[in-house]
């Protein structure tokens, strides 16, 4: 071999070299094709939804590598479960690619809950959507501020801004539905706790407006109303009148207040 190399010419040597690294080159760009797989694709399958574990069984049954890329939390499907994939379902590929899943978190995150009282219903939707809260039961109650949200509640109970409340939990907002048409007299609050004078305005469907507090006072809810406005009756005996969601104006005092009932307003 030594002597077969030797005795030709260093062109002809050359030109042998050559031709065996163009056979080499030639050869490995014939296999190329099929070492990568060239222009062999597949469909990718549709895993949303399922479990992680079912999800990446699928995908590797049908030829893909798949990877948990992210994960988030949504109320409405199972935890662990996939709810995005990229690529998406029915998209040409390689088969090797990576599927990347997005699956639901196991427990829900804690947020803030923001101040919706005062926002209008439509403010209050957009803020609860911004934090990933959702809006339960909506229920209106009469107040001169229409259609504006007078109190935030979870699970039947007033929650206060700021409150860390699960993510994705559904809040019940109290809305105004403006004031009544039906006018009816002023109830009678003199006299009364203040404990018994917020539930008469309850269920007459009217509010508290300014309450003025004298400094003896010690127990608000126990102590009594000796002033109102509007009163009850006016200056010429006849019944002051009142619309569902309008308010009325309290003074409060540690002594009961002593009413005549021998006097009886003149009637006119």
């Amino acid at each position: 071999m030594f002597d077969f190399i030797t005795k030709r010419s260093f062109g002809i040597n050359l030109l042998i070299v050559v031709a065996f690294f163009f056979g080499l080159a030639l050869l490995f760009f014939s296999l190329l094709g099929v070492i990568t797989r060239h222009n062999e694709e597949l469909t990718v399958p549709d895993v949303r939804g399922k479990s992680v574990k079912e999800a990446m069984a699928i995908l590797e049954k049908a030829g893909f590598d798949a990877d948990v890329r992210d994960s988030i939390y949504i109320d409405s499907i199972p935890p662990l479960s996939v709810w995005v994939q990229t690529p998406d379902k029915g998209a040409r590929v390689k088969v090797g690619r990576t599927i990347y899943l997005t699956v639901n978190k196991v427990v829900a995150p804690m947020v803030k809950m923001p101040d919706l009282e005062g926002l209008t219903f439509r403010s209050a939707e957009m803020v609860l959507k911004s934090v990933r809260l959702n809006v339960g039961d909506t229920i209106y109650k009469p107040d001169f501020a229409t259609n504006t949200v007078l109190q935030q509640l979870l699970n039947g109970k007033r929650v206060k801004p700021g409150t860390p409340v699960a993510e994705g939990s559904n809040i019940t907002l109290i809305i105004s539905s403006g004031t009544g048409s039906i006018e009816n007299p002023v109830p009678d609050f003199v006299g009364l706790t203040f404990a018994e004078a917020r539930e008469m305005l309850n269920a007459n469907n009217l509010s508290a407006g300014t309450i003025i507090i004298d400094p003896g006072v010690t127990d608000t809810a126990n102590a009594f109303i000796i002033k109102q406005v509007p009163t009850r009756r006016n200056e010429i005996g006849d019944f002051n009148m009142v619309r569902a969601g309008e308010s009325i104006d309290l003074w409060l005092s540690a002594s009961k207040p002593v009413k005549d009932s021998a006097q009886v307003p003149a009637q006119q």
